[in-house]
């Protein structure tokens, strides 16, 4: 068994011999049985007083050595920039150095599942996102780890809108005009995106849906292909989060008709939602940190309250709105709701669309 199990069925246990004990007094009368199951119940109480103990002693000097924050991608790209940004703030708030450890692969499968199994203490956290958490299960992604009962879900960072963004030569001038002219293609519009079960892919899927128009997914292997087939005419449109579209469309290179989150981005304030034209058509990525189930509430406590602090910077949130996030800082309930109302909503859209990963 291991030390997480023991925390976790420890108490289920001593309930489980407590029981035994008094049905043995009562089905044997053995005048030593209650005797026993005072000694079990002391000993049973005892023992919990002192893990209580050690573990309010470990939340109180802890953080006492460098935390790993694990990002489930390559470095580089967005998420890692966003990773190290938390990393940096964290240090300086708890006084400790946060150590970012990137591991990616299998779409962010493997570093998660790597922070899903750390050691329960504090010290191993993971930046999480809605392809390890909620769409990849949706989409029928096989994961080796439960994405609510092997997590504490601490904080939610905030969202990422998608784009969709057209070459400045295409024929459509906003979005509204886009869909007509899609409507009218009948098939022959096409999009990409960075692959299936991507965030940009599943916002065109849901774009289709509500918006009733048909429009060819070609998949990519990464944004940058997929800007660069935008760029040379081979697709009409792709989704993309907003930090990759800001700087193309800065350079003239492309026009951005909406964003797919439910509020204007600042940066970009005449670019309408798609929302204000087709009523709930609403769809983000997102990241937050999350930790090992079986970390001391304590710690996690504590670590909530650090990265509360972080979120309520006006600097922080600035310098994470420069990557196209919508900054949230949602604590650990509201969080959990979070992932919980994301579900219902890709749920039906998935379903609806007969995707499925291989």
């Amino acid at each position: 068994m291991t030390r997480r199990q023991d925390l976790i069925e420890y108490p289920y246990a001593v309930v489980h011999i407590l029981q035994v004990h008094v049905m043995r007094h009562h089905i044997t009368g053995e005048p030593c049985a209650r005797p026993r199951a005072l000694n079990v119940l002391r000993r049973a109480l005892l023992a919990a007083g002192l893990a209580a103990a050690s573990v309010a002693a470990q939340a109180e000097t802890y953080p006492d050595r460098p935390i790993k924050l694990i990002v489930p991608f390559s470095p580089g790209g967005t998420t890692d920039v966003i990773g190290r940004l938390v990393a940096n703030a964290l240090e300086q708030e708890i006084g400790q150095s946060v150590i970012v450890d990137n591991k990616g692969g299998a779409g962010s499968i493997l570093g998660t599942d790597l922070g899903a199994k750390a050691q329960p203490n504090g010290y191993t956290l993971v930046i999480t996102n809605g392809a390890a958490i909620t769409t990849g299960p949706l989409l029928g992604q096989k994961i080796p780890y439960d994405p609510y009962r092997d997590f504490a879900h601490i904080m939610l960072l905030g969202t990422f809108p998608n784009g969709l963004i057209v070459r400045t030569g295409h024929p459509a001038k906003d979005f509204k005009e886009f869909v007509e002219l899609a409507r009218k293609a009948g098939g022959k519009y096409n999009y990409g995106s960075a692959g299936v079960g991507s965030a940009g892919f599943l916002t065109g899927e849901m774009l289709k849906q509500k918006g009733r128009l048909d429009m060819t997914h070609v998949p990519y292997k990464g944004t940058g292909p997929a800007m660069n087939d935008l760029l040379g005419g081979q697709l009409d449109a792709i989704f993309n989060n907003m930090s990759v579209a800001a700087t193309q469309a800065r350079a003239g290179n492309v026009r951005i008709l909406a964003v797919s989150g439910p509020r204007r981005v600042p940066a970009f304030p005449d670019v309408p939602t798609m929302d204000e034209t087709i009523p709930g058509m609403v769809g983000e990525a997102w990241f937050g940190v999350s930790a090992p189930a079986g970390t001391p509430a304590p710690v996690v406590d504590k670590l909530q309250a650090s990265l509360g602090k972080v979120m309520a910077s006006a600097d922080f949130r600035a310098k994470l709105a420069e990557q196209g996030l919508t900054p949230i800082g949602a604590p650990q309930a509201e969080f959990v709701k979070f992932l919980q109302d994301e579900e219902r909503k890709w749920a039906p859209v998935i379903k609806a669309a007969n995707i499925k990963l291989d």
